[in-house]
């Protein structure tokens, strides 16, 4: 594995990404985020806080993957989540 060094500027949920290969930049919250790498790639990535647990996605159909997940995991709690995310593996 290789050493990278990466920066980030953050301003409420905007956040300016600075590495290596360029900048980049991100808007959301605690356990989704999407933004634009500094490679040009698009991502979207859903996580659950404190759970050390996420999915990073790179097409462009991520978001609308992604926000029903965010849904149940905000009103359904982490056990939900788990149930939909193993429905959908």
């Amino acid at each position: 594995m290789g050493f990278y060094v990466r920066k980030s500027i953050s301003s409420g949920p905007f956040r300016l990404n600075l590495s290596k290969s360029g900048v980049g930049y991100s808007m959301g919250g605690r356990g989704f985020r999407t933004g634009l790498s500094a490679r040009g790639r698009r991502y979207s990535t859903f996580s659950i806080p404190g759970a050390g647990v996420g999915y990073r996605t790179s097409s462009k159909a991520g978001c609308l993957v992604m926000l029903p997940l965010l849904l149940v995991a905000c009103l359904g709690g982490a056990a939900a989540a788990r149930s939909l995310w193993r429905a959908l593996a």
